[in-house]
């Protein structure tokens, strides 16, 4: 495949996008299981749990700033890599990121410099409520990306403007209630909690293998294997509903996802493992479970899910309705500025298939141009690389599956066995940190990857929405940004594992036990 300046800009906002990702949901889960531990000691006012907090927020803090480092060059990206998606659909792309700066990024931001410096000038009752906003700003931060990304994948609440030839806002209450933003914000927040709850499960367990800081530990197997528990069951939950939400609008995601190449009549299967091939339209191996898509995809045992073979023939039939909307677009634009409302209103008939028309700009600068062999091809492109979307997928539920089983067994042990934890199960709580990151990473490669060829589903093809760069330019920005990111990625492990080595300090704990070793002699006593 030749790489030109599209292929080096996906790359380029892949690996940032990724790298991004790396810290996020460290930075969400980590702030609520702060605030959870700070609630706890303004309860008890027991010296321990004010240290855990101060511990666990201190790593907090360190992921919290190498992921806003990270997190503000993605947004120059717009501008810089995707100046026609920035001009097309900027009035209502730009409106979420700019609520998301003024009100989630601003608040948190503020509240995490009360929260670090304020320890000796609040009192206790207001250090907890700031920390209880600084986790509410963090996740009000997601929800408004979160909003932004849904809408490129369900774009409700804007219309197309053929005068201005951009996107426009019709309604943000939509935009903002979209089915599908909704869908991926508890979804990924979700996510989120799992990572920090299997990070604090981990490191919890390393210091109980080490017979370092042991009450710390024990008492933070606690707290996560519970939150971390919740938090599974609930994405997998969540996972559902988005999935329902992906089978009524993102069909061919869904068919991408299933390597589903013909229409599966009801009740449909769910493909558990097979082998994909794209060339000869099957999937070889294929492990089937019974009625279990039907459930997913349409909450039903009556409805047919349709195949990618269909799909590809809808998209085909699109691209020609939608020529007939641009050739009308051309004719409202040569009839300006005095528009025939005749015009306008046959536009409006077709134009839900102008973005299908727009994938023949990759092949022909006019697409009423198009050869009948750029039309099918055409059609062809509105298929994503099966391939690794089939496997992040399995991938994503196998680890997310494994992870249900680990937290449940810590909760099950710190609930009902007095907190005694074999080695192995400690070990393997250490070794399975990395699988929510790796879980996370795989999700994000299934509704990015899935969408292709589109930057906006049906709306407007990625092809289209790149700047008028040259390949020397974004090659150089690309190996920049992975010098940077590098560096900052060395940073980031380096604090963290220095102080999780570092830990708590020691004086805290020892209080905790001569208090515990106090109340024992006077509960002797009494009973004397």
């Amino acid at each position: 495949m030749e790489i030109g300046v599209l292929e080096l800009s996906r790359l380029q906002f892949a690996a940032t996008a990724l790298f991004h990702f790396l810290f996020v949901p460290l930075t969400l889960g980590l702030s609520i299981i702060v605030a959870i531990m700070e609630t706890v000691y303004v309860m008890t006012e027991r010296p321990i749990w004010r240290q855990m907090t101060k511990f666990w927020g201190a790593l907090f803090g360190i992921n919290f700033a190498i992921g806003v480092a990270t997190g503000v060059t993605m947004e120059f990206q717009f501008g810089m890599n995707w100046s026609y998606y920035s001009h097309y659909v900027g009035d209502i792309f730009g409106a979420p990121l700019a609520l998301e700066g003024l009100m989630a990024f601003f608040m948190e931001a503020t509240f995490v410099g009360l929260w670090f410096f304020g320890w000796d000038k609040l009192s206790a009752r207001a250090h907890l409520l700031v920390a209880w906003l600084v986790a509410i700003g963090t996740n009000f931060s997601a929800l408004w990306i979160l909003i932004a990304n849904g809408w490129m994948q369900y774009p409700v609440g804007a219309e197309f403007n053929p005068v201005t030839m951009r996107m426009e806002l019709v309604s943000f209450a939509e935009v903002i209630f979209n089915p599908v933003a909704q869908a991926k914000f508890v979804h990924t927040v979700s996510a989120g909690y799992v990572t920090a709850s299997v990070f604090v499960l981990g490191v919890s367990a390393w210091y109980l293998l080490k017979r370092r800081h042991v009450e710390l530990a024990r008492r933070s197997i606690a707290i996560a294997s519970a939150f971390g528990l919740a938090s599974t069951l609930s994405v997998v939950v969540l996972g559902d509903e988005s999935g329902y939400d992906t089978g009524l609008n993102q069909k061919m995601k869904m068919a991408a996802i299933e390597a589903m190449w013909e229409t599966e009549p009801a009740p449909a299967s769910f493909t558990l493992l097979g082998i994909p091939d794209k060339e000869a339209r099957e999937t070889h191996y294929a492990i089937h479970i019974p009625y279990a898509m039907g459930l997913i995809g349409t909450r039903s045992l009556q409805q047919e899910i349709p195949g990618i073979a269909d799909l590809e023939k809808e998209g085909e039939r699109r691209i020609r309705d939608g020529l007939i909307a641009y050739d009308l677009l051309m004719r409202i634009q040569d009839s300006k500025p005095q528009v025939d409302p005749v015009l306008l209103a046959e536009f409006h008939q077709h134009s839900q298939d102008l973005g299908y028309a727009l994938l023949l700009m990759r092949y022909v600068d006019d697409p009423r141009q198009a050869s009948e062999q750029q039309i099918l091809q055409a059609a062809a492109d509105t298929i994503p690389p099966v391939w690794p979307v089939f496997w992040a997928f399995r991938i994503m539920v196998g680890l997310g599956m494994s992870l249900i089983l680990v937290t449940g067994y810590f909760f099950w042990r710190a609930s009902f066995r007095q907190m005694d934890f074999p080695r192995w199960a400690l070990w393997l709580a250490v070794i399975v940190i990395p699988a929510p990151w790796i879980a996370i990473e795989m999700g994000w490669i299934v509704a990015e990857l899935g969408r292709q060829p589109w930057t906006v589903d049906g709306v407007l093809p990625t092809a289209m929405s790149v700047s008028a760069l040259g390949i020397t330019e974004v090659a150089l920005t690309l190996a920049g940004f992975c010098i940077f990111y590098s560096v900052l990625f060395v940073i980031e492990i380096s604090l963290m594992l220095k102080y999780i080595r570092k830990g708590p300090h020691e004086e805290v704990e020892e209080t905790e036990r001569w208090m515990a070793r106090h109340r024992a002699r006077l509960a002797a006593e009494v009973t004397k």
